[in-house]
């Protein structure tokens, strides 16, 4: 079994700050184009989306010209409501 030595320690905190600046320099340098390349295919998407939905609404009006519409709002049968119970009011008594 091998003991820790203060030489070791040293190099263990020289290789996480080392790696630390390391991966600091390259997220500078990467993470812009990372970044621009999603929110071009994010825009690609939404763009397609947006196309197809325009595509799918023009087509959707150009088949239904032939409309009937009934008008229900002056039928002659009124909706029943349901009766659940009687409302009772309660009164605290002190």
């Amino acid at each position: 079994m091998e003991t820790a030595s203060f030489n070791g320690f040293i190099k263990t905190i020289l290789y996480i700050v080392l790696f630390y600046y390391i991966f600091k320099f390259l997220a500078k340098l990467f993470l812009p184009v990372l970044v621009k390349k999603v929110v071009q295919k994010a825009e690609q998407n939404f763009q397609q989306q947006y196309t197809h939905q325009n595509q799918q609404q023009n087509q959707y009006q150009n088949t239904n010209r032939d409309e009937i519409i009934v008008d229900t709002a002056k039928s002659t049968k009124p909706r029943e409501t349901k009766k659940v119970g009687e409302y009772v009011d309660y009164e605290e008594i002190e």
